[in-house]
């Protein structure tokens, strides 16, 4: 449900008790690991954490005009949810989140775009900061920009350069072997 809250302090004011006090201490963890330069703001009706544009000029290419979505949390109708567009580029990081949310024991119900819980007990609160504190804002952009590479790649009928890469070296390591 997006919110028509002006600042995060003013959407957690607007949520019932439990709920208000889950995602305070959802934004407690971002505070304390998120990256310094991003900026918390309302964005897409909820609270989120951005790249401003002043780092970032290109801004998300679908909405250029729009400081880069990093992370967010929202109050949804049947559940609360984490948006953790910082981690879902990588596949690696994506599997570490997943594998260190279940050892801690804790139900992972996970989406294609977030992560959904209904009591602030079901989250790993270390795990979440230790994902958002890897993440750093350069190695973020980096990610970024290599998942754009390489959509442009496969919309011009090219092989991603990581694929490839990765295929290439495949192939000489057989060569080697022969």
């Amino acid at each position: 449900m997006q919110s028509k809250a002006k600042t995060v302090d003013q959407y957690l004011a607007s949520l019932p008790a439990d709920r208000r006090d889950a995602l305070e201490r959802i934004r407690a963890v971002f505070r304390k690991n998120v990256d310094k330069r991003l900026m918390e703001h309302m964005a897409y009706g909820m609270p989120g954490y951005s790249v401003p544009l002043e780092i970032y000029p290109p801004g998300y290419h679908c909405s250029p005009n729009t400081p880069l979505p990093f992370a967010g949390f929202a109050s949804q109708k049947n559940h609360m949810s984490l948006y953790l567009f910082c981690m879902y580029m990588d596949g690696d990081d994506m599997k570490e989140f997943q594998a260190a949310w279940q050892k801690a024991g804790k139900p992972l119900d996970m989406g294609k775009s977030c992560v959904r819980f209904k009591r602030i007990d079901d989250v790993p609160l270390d795990v979440l900061g230790k994902t958002i504190k890897k993440i750093t804002l350069e190695r973020f952009l980096g990610v970024y920009e290599q998942s754009r590479a390489e959509e442009a790649a496969r919309k011009a009928g090219q092989k991603p350069a990581r694929k490839a890469a990765a295929k290439k070296a495949a192939a000489t390591k057989k060569a080697a072997k022969k």
